[in-house]
């Protein structure tokens, strides 16, 4: 399977970010992708703090999910990328990543669950925390488990996707700059693919705001490809015999003593 990481910076346009959207996937299928990463909140820039998405927030039938149906149609790949969903409380939506298929299907949707209350910002003050249940989507053959952003930090929720059968951890983000935290970026991508002798694939927003530094990484924690802190997307190949391999030679999924913590 083929992957393709994108990274670039959304605005508080809509329009411009749909055509945003189009412009990077065409870009990245040009490389024969079979998934195609984009960033969270790629629908809609975060406010700052104490603004409010809820306005751009949409249905999962808006004009976002539609573009994102038509551009998996038209270049015949699998997409996840980020918005903001309408919830049940119309001031707090869902920061949502959507799952499509190459044929348009919508393949699943993933609220994110651990908010960024954190580093001076409270996202849960914008936005409702989603269902703590994982979420794994099938493409081209592949699991695929979905997390988001600030997600990365809880390594139970990875632990959790490959327990349901994810081999592949796709990780939307828009990873904010500041001291040691682009370090935290990449320690814990690697981390969280180690731990889980599984692939991670990371496509991060950048710009003043963000970090950046999109990849993938392999099971033994090796970058197969990565961007640096410029617009652009990156591919790799992932391979379910480089999984079994790696699982072969360090079982440590089957060597653990703890499936739940005790408290």
């Amino acid at each position: 399977m083929k992957i393709a990481v994108v990274q670039t910076a959304s605005s508080y346009d809509k329009a411009a970010n749909r055509d945003l959207v189009r412009r990077v996937v065409a870009d990245a299928a040009q490389d024969r992708p079979d998934l195609v990463v984009v960033p969270e909140a790629i629908m809609s820039d975060f406010a700052i703090e104490g603004g409010s998405v809820a306005d751009a927030a949409e249905p999962l039938d808006g004009e976002f999910v539609a573009t994102l149906r038509k551009a998996a149609i038209d270049h015949g790949v699998a997409i996840v990328a980020g918005m903001f969903e309408r919830s049940c409380d119309q001031d707090r939506p869902y920061n949502t990543l959507l799952a499509v298929g190459a044929d348009g299907a919508l393949l699943g949707a993933y609220r994110k669950i651990h908010l960024y209350d954190a580093f001076g910002y409270k996202e849960s003050d914008q936005l409702t925390s989603g269902d703590v249940a994982p979420v794994v989507v099938e493409v081209a053959g592949v699991s695929l488990g979905l997390m988001t952003c600030y997600d990365l930090r809880f390594p139970e929720l990875s632990r959790a996707l490959v327990d349901a059968g994810a081999e592949a951890l796709v990780v939307p983000a828009a990873w904010v700059r500041g001291p040691l935290k682009e370090h935290h970026w990449t320690t814990l991508l690697t981390a969280r693919a180690v731990e889980n002798t599984c692939y991670v694939a990371a496509a991060a927003q950048n710009g003043k705001k963000y970090c950046g530094l999109s990849q993938v990484i392999d099971p033994q924690g090796v970058a197969l490809a990565s961007v640096g802190e410029t617009d652009g997307h990156a591919v790799a190949e992932i391979s379910a015999e480089r999984l079994a391999d790696v699982r072969k030679r360090n079982p440590s999924l089957q060597n653990r003593r703890y499936s739940v913590i005790p408290r």
